[in-house]
């Protein structure tokens, strides 16, 4: 990959906020971004390659830090969280149990055999969708407490699901190679705890900010990286390291300093590279050659939202329960490690991404008539679960 090309990778991350730019419409920035990889890569004017090493492994540091980002948005830290933990923890097992008989029939249907698969999918949430959108609308009140613990538990157990779903013959090397990933992650959350009880992480940080050495962003993407390479050694997705290591930290406290300085180096550069970079793997042409795929993909949205909707027996709003089936992280983590491993059908990495585009467009019409459903919730701040802890 040349610096010309890397320039273009750059400028047509752009389509993403330009998109978004409407706060009531716009879609997630990601949206325009894969759109960009799929207009540049093979399917459109062909510049762009997945196959480029350069740009595969300047994608796989983008697909960590994308999940690091993920991982660090699951308000584990909130302590008004935990009255509303067991009906939103309740919520979420309602809706895994409820995904399983409609994966199930999706998957026959289809002929793809992929029910364990098409259950993680179903069942999954994304705290780095809904957590910003309740906050630009300003819901506050005891539904959206329990939405919160519902919608953080499904994106963590589905994100550490979705390897051992999506190659089941597997399994079982995955499972162990996660569970050393897992006790590597441990083992960081336990120094970054001890750096921060001993005050060595302040001490840092004040010199880091006088000096202006930006260590404490070293240091973190030193150890991101370094259990980037427990997970490429012990042969699992880097989409784990990421997600584990974003739990760690935000379950110690996130400094916002060093949230800033990722969010720069995440969204400003190396996350859109990541979401160009998918687009450009996606065999859209392949929707089209296979109009089953289309039909996979649209009854996996509509499947994520109507599974979701389950929970109106337990009395959540309708609004908000469309909200919780808002997908990103593992429909895009399951046609990356497909794409990659080869582990799915041509084309059906597409699907899957057809499949969250329309969780999104659904949410996006939730959060206009979720006001009016619930005025009384739209009086007040935003949750403070969508804030990041002070350091």
């Amino acid at each position: 990959m040349s610096l010309g090309l890397l320039a273009l990778v750059s400028v047509s991350g752009l389509a993403g906020p330009l998109l978004a730019l409407s706060r009531r419409w716009g879609p997630p920035v990601v949206v325009g971004e894969l759109l960009a990889g799929v207009a540049l890569g093979p399917m459109g004017a062909g510049v762009l390659h997945a196959g480029d090493p350069t740009f595969t492994f300047l994608a796989n540091v983008g697909f960590a830090l994308v999940m690091f980002v993920a991982g660090s948005h699951v308000p584990i830290r909130d302590p008004v969280l935990r009255e509303a933990l067991p009906v939103g923890l309740g919520r979420a097992v309602l809706v895994a149990a409820v995904s399983f008989p409609v994966a199930f029939v999706i998957a026959r249907a289809f002929g793809t055999g992929h029910v364990a698969l098409y259950t993680v999918l179903l069942a999954s949430s994304s705290a780095a969708l809904v957590l910003p959108m309740l906050d630009v609308l300003h819901l506050t009140g005891r539904p959206v407490l329990e939405l919160l613990p519902q919608v953080a538990v499904a994106d963590a157990v589905c994100i550490v699901a979705l390897p051992l779903a999506i190659d089941p013959a597997r399994a079982g090397r995955a499972a162990l190679g996660a569970a050393v990933l897992v006790a590597a992650t441990v083992i960081v959350f336990a120094a970054l705890r001890l750096a921060e009880r001993r005050g060595w992480r302040k001490r840092l940080h004040r010199l880091s900010e006088r000096r202006k050495f930006a260590l404490e962003l070293r240091i973190n993407l030193a150890l991101l990286f370094g259990l980037g390479a427990v997970a490429q050694s012990t042969r699992v997705s880097v989409m784990l390291a990421g997600f584990g290591f974003g739990i760690a930290v935000a379950a110690v406290g996130e400094p916002r300093r060093l949230a800033r300085q990722l969010f720069a180096v995440t969204e400003g550069f190396i996350g859109p590279l990541f979401f160009v970079w998918l687009g450009t793997s996606l065999d859209v042409a392949a929707l089209g050659r296979h109009p089953a795929l289309v039909g996979l993909g649209a009854a996996l949205g509509v499947g994520a939202v109507m599974t979701h909707l389950a929970a109106r027996a337990t009395g959540q709003p309708a609004t908000l329960a469309a909200l919780a089936g808002t997908q990103i992280g593992v429909p895009v983590a399951a046609a990356t490690l497909g794409a990659q491993e080869h582990l799915l059908a041509d084309g059906e990495p597409a699907a899957l991404i057809l499949g969250a585009l329309i969780t999104i467009a659904v949410a996006t019409i939730a959060t206009i008539l979720a006001p009016r459903a619930d005025p009384d919730a739209a009086a007040g701040a935003g949750p403070d679960a969508g804030q990041r802890p002070a350091g």
